[in-house]
């Protein structure tokens, strides 16, 4: 496999973690080891949540017959490269607060910090992850006995070792690289927003 050049350069300097993340098609289907998801979930553990209420739920798939259903839950774009991918999964924000049963405006947000926490704990481990808003949500509630009514599905997510663009359709393999960003004054302004 090819390693890939990274075009990204920061404005100011930031962590490299952040320019070095990015969201590949391409996997091996090398299965990722049981403690290195156990590393991903337990960083998503400790994303910060309004009140604490740690409103996140993954649900993620290995074995081949999960992996079976959980393919089927993605829109068939997404299918053509995650297939490949040797674990699958699900965020979820629960909608309410725990303690009150009252919605949580925040839970969104919070779901947000913790798949941003899972997708750098898993670049430091050299793996790979790929979120997805091409899914069916319309079938997965049932599908993974999730209660349609306390939680949003969110996002599906591919996490793997990256693989070899070759394999991808070659539309997609041309794309196989780290993509740039706005500038920075473009998504930060100080004081009021002038459109």
């Amino acid at each position: 496999m090819s390693k890939i050049k990274n075009p990204r350069i920061s404005e100011v300097p930031v962590d490299p973690m952040f320019i070095d993340r990015w969201s590949p098609r391409a996997f091996s289907t090398e299965p990722v080891p049981e403690e290195s998801l156990r590393t991903l979930f337990e960083a998503a553990r400790w994303a910060p949540s309004c009140f604490g209420e740690e409103p996140w739920l993954f649900l993620y798939a290995t074995k081949q017959e999960d992996l079976d259903l959980f393919r089927t839950l993605l829109v068939d774009g997404n299918r053509t490269w995650a297939d490949r991918a040797p674990v699958l999964a699900f965020a979820f924000a629960r909608l309410t607060f725990k303690h009150n049963d009252k919605p949580n405006r925040w839970a969104e947000f919070d779901s947000g910090a913790a798949w941003m926490s899972l997708a750098l704990q898993a670049s430091r481990l050299g793996l790979c992850t790929h979120g997805m808003g091409g899914f069916h949500e319309d079938k997965i509630y049932a599908a993974l006995n999730v209660s349609r009514e306390k939680y949003k599905a969110m996002a599906g997510i591919a996490i793997g070792w990256r693989g070899d663009a070759s394999q991808l359709p070659p539309e997609l393999a041309e794309k196989e690289s780290p993509n740039n960003r706005k500038p920075l004054a473009e998504v930060a302004v100080e004081g009021k927003f002038g459109g």
